[in-house]
């Protein structure tokens, strides 16, 4: 019997032994836009030109991409609709998703707080015992209050949470905060922080048996982008009169290299990764220490 060709694999290929790895990852949402930038420029880039499907397939043919809300995803990854997820830590709380965590990825940065009316007299926990609470995040709120040991009735919102103050139907809410610029503008006041959340990088439990080797490969390639942000890759000539003067000034993540020039035996090339916020006071300070010729460049992946 003739051995099934999985899809998007030829039967000549020896990487064919691969199956498929699906990643979903936001449709939509404040988090959508830098998580399909970390995918690009992580390799997995889309081919597809026009209106995007449901499930799309990428330049390597053994991954493809799944488009879904952000609170679907947990519960996609843990069930194994797709292998692998990328959503807000605060959902696979919320959804109580039995997945792996892999990566915490840098963005999408929010606490999910307590906040009441500036004008309430509520000022502690204690004080919200029998009243009501707004949220879009029913199990994490439950369990915050009973681990405060509070009773409140929890009222169940889709959206605009931090209306309900002003309208009477709760008392207290509980909603991501990214900058407190929507708690002011609507005279809400924090009186606790429940839990901080960024977007990370979730696995199925069985997937990362049975496609460990596709999904290494899947975290290696994310992690590497997320490991370049906010750095510089420094290049410079140094007179080797100059070199230990140099070396003073540049931090680098794990010190300078240093490399003879082919055609000059007094001069050495100096390579060095920096944080790209110290490379304006950098350039001068290294000018002065006796470098020349420094080129300053992005860095799209770093690998450890």
């Amino acid at each position: 019997m003739a051995k099934q060709v999985k899809y998007g694999q030829k039967k000549s290929d020896p990487s064919s032994l691969f199956t498929i790895v699906r990643l979903a990852i936001p449709n939509k949402g404040r988090i959508a836009a830098p998580i399909m930038d970390l995918v690009e420029k992580s390799g997995l880039h889309l081919p597809e030109i026009g209106e995007r499907r449901l499930i799309t397939k990428t330049l390597d043919p053994h991954v493809e991409i799944l488009f879904a809300r952000p609170v679907d995803i947990p519960e996609y990854v843990a069930t194994g609709a797709a292998d692998l997820g990328i959503t807000g830590h605060d959902l696979v709380i919320e959804r109580e998703s039995d997945v792996e965590d892999l990566l915490d990825l840098p963005f999408g940065k929010a606490k999910l707080v307590l906040a009441v009316h500036e004008d309430s007299a509520i000022n502690s926990v204690k004080q919200l015992e029998g009243m009501k609470v707004a949220t879009e995040f029913p199990v994490i709120t439950r369990a915050y209050f009973k681990k405060h040991n509070v009773n409140v009735n929890v009222v169940l919102v889709g959206g605009a949470c931090e209306a309900t103050p002003h309208l009477g139907i709760a008392d207290a809410i509980i909603d991501l905060s990214s900058s407190g610029t929507t708690l002011k503008t609507n005279r809400l006041r924090v009186i606790d922080e429940v839990m901080e959340t960024s977007t990370h990088l979730i696995a199925n439990k069985e997937s990362l048996r049975t496609k460990k080797e596709k999904i290494d490969e899947i975290h290696l390639a994310l992690e590497s982008v997320i490991r370049a942000r906010g750095q510089c890759y420094l290049m410079m000539n140094v007179k080797r009169t100059s070199l230990e003067a140099v070396k003073r000034v540049l931090p680098g993540l794990s010190g300078p290299t240093v490399m003879d020039v082919a055609s000059s035996e007094n001069l050495v090339a100096v390579h060095a990764v920096v944080n790209e916020e110290r490379v304006y006071s950098l350039i001068n300070s290294l000018k002065r220490a006796g470098a020349k010729d420094i080129l300053v460049m992005a860095i799209q992946r770093m690998i450890r």
